[in-house]
């Protein structure tokens, strides 16, 4: 006997990172939910997988006629023409025929024939994989719940005898028999269209709890694991990286340090986003790769941003320095975002990430806690080696300062924050609307605790040195007083 992998893939990359490389052959394995989660389409990927492989899966069909099954898959692009189809569902000459069982029960009529049919298909044909859709079928052929397990339980050791890996489709009615006989359950859900799946049971091996996103599209199932920060984690330098501002690197003492993360907050227009955009520019110099994901405004506005404060962000985008994304509203979940994100880093080696902003992150992705999916995916990009720009709006101009309205202060290693303040022209005396930079934390080293005064030009930013004049920054509305 050839000696069997350890783990065979599901068809669906994201199911078999859940299950820590796929399912174990020669088990039996039950995927439940209701009506319209997919089941049917988790059994395709199963049996397209092993008919890639060289194998000749079979598809045990109860439910829906094979003619059915396979107008549906194709619809997915699903390719069954090696796969075998044993079609056991009624025929539609069942009804007009008015079949009547006066002295026997259906149980005892049909079962037989039935479990020949599966014999024979089995012991001729010899698969490896096997799907049956669906097993609750079974329980309505069989006279009693004692009768339904004794047969199932033998079915089942038939197959694995046999060598096959066996997955069954369950309605969910009534199947705790199944759930004890399985080696394997994953349960579908789809509550108010928030697809998601997990793994409630899983014999010889890891994987990964809790609920997962998934989507059924055209191309079939597709998963996106929980992200777990713990199982990511490569080998960095922890060196201190420029603004390619003198004054601001000043600041901070060097710069923002890799692998961190960074809030840069303050109120809306304050010029939040061009102080991330400048640490991406200087990345940009190094070689590096940035990624902005804004979830409010769009990419072209973003770009004539920049322009007009002295970032080529068009030729950063071109030479492939720069990613901007526009993360449209509540299309995607945490688990899917974190996905797109996790691609940017593994992928294309993006050093630099900004998510703009927390509020939007928060507003714009649906289902499961917010914060608790923030903290995850920036604590993921930090063991990454990937330094964190987290855009954080506080809603007040005026008025005593704020770090954050959503309670993400915690995750920051740094926390810049900008506030517009009151001033007299000089030119003019009349008063005028100026900004005041200054460092709230920072982890890994000491910081300029002065605040500064600070421009947006068409060049770009400019720290002022230091002015005694600049006072009620932090406790009420800022305001400048020449000396």
């Amino acid at each position: 006997m050839d000696k069997q992998p350890k783990h065979m893939s599901t068809g669906i990359a994201g199911l078999d990172e859940i299950l820590d490389g796929g399912l174990i052959p020669g088990r039996s394995y039950v995927v439940r939910g209701g009506p319209g989660t997919g089941k049917t389409t988790v059994g395709l990927h199963f049996l397209a997988a092993g008919a890639a492989a060289g194998e000749s899966p079979l598809f045990i069909a109860l439910k829906e006629r094979e003619a059915e099954v396979r107008a549906n898959a194709e619809t997915m692009g699903f390719d069954l023409k090696n796969i075998a189809f044993l079609d056991l569902s009624p025929a539609p000459e069942f009804f007009a025929q008015a079949k009547s069982y006066d002295i026997f029960a259906p149980s005892e009529v049909e079962l037989e024939p039935t479990t020949k049919r599966i014999v024979e298909q089995i012991e001729s044909q010899k698969p490896r994989r096997v799907f049956v859709d669906s097993i609750s079928q079974f329980r309505y052929l069989a006279a009693d719940a004692y009768q339904f397990r004794t047969q199932v339980l033998s079915f089942l050791r038939f197959l694995i005898v046999r060598e096959a890996t066996v997955m069954l489709a369950s309605e969910g009615m009534a199947d705790e028999d199944l759930q004890f006989m399985a080696d394997g359950i994953i349960e579908l859900s789809s509550p108010l269209d928030e697809r998601s799946i997990r793994v409630v049971k899983f014999r010889g091996s890891d994987h990964r709890g809790g609920l997962h996103s998934m989507r059924i599209t055209s191309a079939g199932m597709q998963v996106y694991p929980r992200l777990v920060p713990a199982e990511h984690r490569v080998e960095f330098v922890l060196e201190t990286i420029s603004s390619g501002v003198p004054e601001l690197d000043e600041l901070l003492h060097g710069g923002l340090e890799r692998g961190t993360v960074a809030i840069i907050t303050g109120p809306t227009g304050v010029g939040k986003t061009t102080v991330g955009l400048q640490f991406m520019k200087e990345a940009a110099g190094r070689g590096e790769r940035s990624v902005v994901y804004s979830f409010e405004e769009d990419v072209q506005v973003t770009l004539a941003h920049c322009e007009g404060v002295g970032i080529a962000a068009r030729e950063m985008v071109e030479r492939g320095s720069l990613s901007l994304v526009k993360v449209e509203p509540l299309r995607f979940t945490p688990d899917e975002f974190a996905l797109l994100v996790r691609e940017e880093v593994e992928a294309k080696a993006a050093r630099i990430i900004m998510l703009d902003s927390a509020s939007g992150y928060r507003l714009s992705l649906r289902g499961g806690d917010i914060v608790a999916h923030m903290h995850a995916l920036a604590k993921y990009m930090a063991n990454m080696g990937v330094t964190v720009l987290l855009i954080n709006d506080v809603e007040p101009v005026t008025g005593e300062f704020r770090v954050t309205d959503v309670g993400i202060s915690y995750l920051a290693d740094t926390v810049l924050f900008l506030r517009y303040m009151e001033r007299r022209s000089k030119e003019t005396g009349v008063l005028e609307l100026g900004r005041a930079i200054g460092v709230l934390k920072k982890r890994l080293s000491d910081f300029d605790s002065i605040l500064h005064e600070f421009e947006i030009t068409r060049e770009g930013i400019k720290v002022l040195p230091p002015n005694p004049g600049l006072t009620a920054i932090l406790s009420g509305t800022p305001t400048y007083t020449e000396d």
